[in-house]
């Protein structure tokens, strides 16, 4: 399509912002020039590769000024089936024609809110938050194509939904000894590297394909973070090498980063079990979604005092709920109730 004004650019100005799965990038003018010609409109998803705008240089090779979609992320590396989910593809929004941060942006897909819609009310023309927020308020969002996180959360649910034989059980571990302020998330850590001791084939990838399994030696834990944008899964690599002080460390320094879309390709994929602690938010008992490659998902439900029988005898014990689900292709029912019992058992120890 072609642009309604020939606008002046200088080399390096931000000129687009491309989200991928992942990511969301600053891309600036790889040359000074002109646009002369738009490839698709704000918002819309284009595969990596395509040609997004053209700049008249004042060159004679006309190849010269075209940008292409092309854009070195983690987002389709490796094979973390639960975010890449499909062929790469980007979103692009022309810079030049709205003027906004990154998490401003992000707002605004959030909220279903058009940004090139949205009256600016800040320095130089650029829309805040604020902006953002005025126009949700006024008017109802209008549908959306999915893009960027949420369409790869999409795509990761259908092909698990599609390929998996899902089955879940599900217990309550007695945490009465726990101490004051305990750190649930580290405990559901540790525990899970003790299931995965007792019982390694929950730690495990599978390819249907070939149809074969690759028992991991390393527990490496995808911690699902819940996100405005959807559903991301940041990677704690070898969680049986860090004591408890270094797992909260590095537990917090993965969410903030995933909190600012700012993790490397590394922390997003190769995981080979994955945790989702939903119960800091609420809810008991859940049936957590296994993505391929691995095999295995632990849900943790909100605590909570209940009457039990202790040696007989009724008393108020803290429960924590736990729900495991397993791709019971690969899995048996005893494999996963032998590991279950095994988190649980860590979980009953005070320490």
């Amino acid at each position: 399509m072609a642009c309604a004004a020939r606008r002046p650019l200088q080399a390096d100005q931000p000129l687009l912002s491309v989200e991928t799965a992942k990511a969301v990038v600053e891309i600036p003018a790889p040359y000074s020039g002109r646009v002369v010609r738009l490839f698709g409109a704000a918002g819309e998803t284009v595969p990596t590769g395509a040609p997004l705008l053209s700049i008249d240089t004042g060159q004679p090779d006309e190849d010269a000024g075209t940008l292409v979609g092309s854009v070195a992320t983690g987002a389709d590396a490796g094979p973390d089936h639960a975010q890449s989910g499909g062929p790469a593809a980007i979103s692009a929004r022309t810079a030049y024609t709205v003027r906004a941060l990154p998490a401003v942006r992000r707002l605004a897909r959030s909220l279903g809110v058009d940004l090139a819609g949205v009256a600016p009310t800040g320095p130089d023309g650029i829309v805040t938050l604020a902006d953002v927020q005025h126009a949700a308020s006024g008017a109802a969002a209008a549908p959306q194509a999915l893009s960027g996180l949420r369409r790869s959360m999409a795509q990761a649910m259908t092909l698990s939904r599609q390929e998996i034989a899902t089955a879940t059980i599900v217990d309550d571990a007695d945490i009465q000894a726990w101490p004051p302020h305990a750190d649930i998330t580290i405990r559901l850590i540790r525990a899970l590297v003790a299931g995965c001791r007792a019982e390694g084939a929950l730690n495990a990838w599978y390819d249907s394909r070939s149809m074969t399994r690759q028992l991991m030696a390393s527990v490496d834990v995808g911690l699902a973070v819940d996100l405005p944008d959807g559903l991301l899964v940041a990677v704690l690599h070898d969680a049986a090498g860090h004591d408890t002080d270094a797992l909260r460390q590095a537990l917090d320094n993965l969410r903030a980063r995933a909190a600012a879309r700012t993790l490397s390709p590394d922390e997003l994929r190769h995981h080979s079990i994955t945790l989702s602690n939903f119960g800091m938010m609420g809810g008991r008992y859940a049936t957590p979604i296994v993505v391929p490659p691995t095999v295995a998902i632990l849900g943790a439900g909100r605590a909570r005092d209940q009457v039990v029988a202790v040696n007989g005898v009724p008393a108020v014990h803290r429960l924590l709920p736990l729900s495991l689900s397993f791709d019971h292709r690969v899995v048996t029912g005893g494999e996963a109730a032998r590991f279950l019992a095994a988190v649980m058992a860590d979980l009953f120890i005070p320490h």
